[in-house]
């Protein structure tokens, strides 16, 4: 009986041990997996990882000035130096008393900022309101097999799904799964993207959809069977359309 009552105890305590050093591994481990997924959660980049630095920038860029645009340039000191300028065809501004500025591609703050340094040796410490008054309204261009290939206006943040809707889809002789979109990131240098929006509306999932910028070309290619059609006799595509002509 007193061998029996030492053997429950020694087993108790074997128990306890374990089972102490079973829940101080579990804890280890339901810590160590939760800093590993939060790290993979929040890792940053795009799904496929092709689209190139213009196409992931900012959604809603600041406008950049454009030939012809009308700009108010106001004085609060000194509006003896107000003036409302055009930008001319080769991009400068002429300022009033002082040097022309080139101004095409900039910001309105950015314009500001260089006005103020232009007549920094004329006037003391100017302060220097710039307003914009007039533009060239923002556009895109949809082109190739849509059903109204044209230029329109881009009045709001728009995806490429929405531009094509907008250019009336789709040609029957489409090619969904390569549209390409154009963009100007500078005078000298475009970049191009292939996006698959057969696979992006299939998924259900727009995410992956790229936003407009303003100047955009989206070009729709003429899919294969198309290609191939126009050198094949008139005769030979009844007969495949209408087996029971054989």
């Amino acid at each position: 009986m007193k061998f029996a009552a030492i053997t429950f105890i020694f087993v108790v305590a074997s128990l306890k041990v374990q089972f102490t050093v079973f829940a101080a591994a579990q804890q280890q481990l339901s810590e160590t997996p939760v800093a590993k997924v939060t790290a993979a959660t929040t890792k940053p980049g795009a799904a496929d990882g092709t689209l190139g630095p213009a196409l992931t920038g900012v959604r809603r860029p600041l406008y950049r000035l454009r030939c012809s645009d009308v700009v108010e340039i106001t004085f609060t000191f000194s509006p003896d130096f107000n003036q409302l300028l055009t930008v001319q065809p080769d991009g400068y501004l002429p300022l009033k008393g002082t040097t022309q500025l080139y101004v095409e591609g900039l910001t309105l703050p950015e314009l500001q900022a260089a006005v103020r340094e232009a007549y920094r040796g004329i006037l003391h410490e100017p302060e220097v309101t710039v307003t914009l008054k007039d533009f060239d309204k923002p556009y895109f261009i949809a082109a190739g097999e849509v059903g109204r290939p044209g230029k329109y206006e881009l009045r709001a943040p728009t995806t490429v799904t929405e531009a094509l809707a907008m250019a009336g889809g789709f040609s029957p002789r489409a090619k969904h799964s390569q549209v390409v979109i154009f963009r100007h990131i500078s005078e000298d240098t475009l970049e191009s993207h292939v996006l698959n929006v057969k696979a992006l509306l299939r998924s259900r999932n727009l995410k992956e959809d790229v936003q407009l910028h303003i100047g955009d070309l989206v070009f729709v290619p003429q899919n294969t069977i198309s290609k191939i059609r126009q050198f094949l006799p008139a005769s030979s595509l009844s007969l495949y359309a209408n087996p029971a002509g054989f």
